[in-house]
């Protein structure tokens, strides 16, 4: 089934896509989320809003993706599992359908300790896998996870996240391939910095025949300052940040024009690894300069399909 998503069809159209993303207000403000999208909306494909990221409550995915589903804007709800059970997941799923929502990002999240509520309780019902087989299983076969019938149609382009930096690092693979089988069309990767290891992993995935089977978005950070960079490589799970770069960003005359250059570099090199379908632009806190990104890297004008 189709889900009629823009980003789908960028994606099996063949273009090279772009996706950004929006991290929403700790409060009320619709118009924070309008004033972001306005800043992205006609350099990438699909915005992404998290989820209650790093375990910090904000304002729901759900009701940020309405707001720009409002705007004309392509929306991925992500959802994590830590914080619903089977019931509420697939509720907000039927939810978002309804409100014109047909992507879906399955993440596990960021464990509470890490947030301002560390004594809140997780749920982990089931994992991202498992998330992802669950809303495969209720779009093709139209079923709940308990076997129930639905009512209607359940057209959702899923997405997960794969992270090629962590150890062990011959499991990155395999673990890809559980997520590709569970539903998984598309995959947003975690940061990419260290690109001989990144493009490493990828040759794992191209002799598994992997890039075949889903849609691969390499993951771009800009770096606005030399701070920024040591404090990613040092704290940041996941992440590996060369030397060179952090060395770059401090003998910067301009941190926030190198870490743009450094960004325009990163996603130039991506469109050159074959299998890589895409990048998604994770600006923390500074989405005004996505448009720059993507028109330095000779991405825009972005496809209409």
């Amino acid at each position: 089934m189709k889900s009629g998503s823009n980003l789908e069809q960028v994606l099996t159209e063949g273009h090279f896509a772009v996706t950004s993303e929006i991290g929403p207000p700790k409060g009320t403000s619709a118009d924070f989320v309008r004033k972001t999208a306005e800043h992205l909306k006609n350099c990438c494909d699909a915005m992404n809003v998290t989820d209650n990221q790093t375990a910090i409550v904000r304002m729901s995915s759900l009701a940020a993706c309405a707001i720009l589903r409002q705007m004309g804007i392509d929306a991925v709800t992500q959802m994590v599992t830590r914080d619903r059970n089977r019931l509420a997941m697939q509720s907000d799923i039927l939810g978002a359908v309804a409100l014109g929502i047909r992507n879906l990002l399955c993440l596990s999240g960021d464990h509470q300790k890490f947030g301002n509520h560390p004594t809140a309780k997780n749920v982990y019902d089931v994992d991202s896998i498992q998330l992802a087989q669950m809303v495969k299983t209720m779009r093709d076969e139209g079923l709940f996870m308990s076997g129930d019938k639905i009512s209607g149609e359940v057209p959702i382009f899923i997405g997960c996240a794969a992270n090629p930096f962590a150890d062990p690092f011959e499991f990155r693979v395999l673990r890809l391939a559980k997520k590709i089988r569970a539903g998984a069309d598309f995959i947003q990767t975690q940061a990419v910095f260290d690109v001989p290891r990144f493009s490493a992993w990828m040759e794992m995935v191209r002799d598994e025949g992997l890039h075949e089977q889903t849609h691969i978005l390499a993951g771009i950070i800009p770096m606005k300052s030399a701070g920024m960079a040591r404090y990613m490589r040092k704290y940041v799970a996941g992440l590996m940040i060369p030397d060179d770069l952090v060395t770059r960003m401090e003998h910067a005359q301009d941190a926030k024009e190198e870490g743009i250059a450094i960004a325009v570099e990163l996603i130039e090199q991506m469109r050159d690894i074959p299998g890589v379908r895409g990048v998604h632009i994770m600006a923390v806190a500074w989405e005004e300069v996505v448009p720059e990104i993507v028109e330095r890297a000779r991405l825009l004008p972005r496809p209409i399909v």
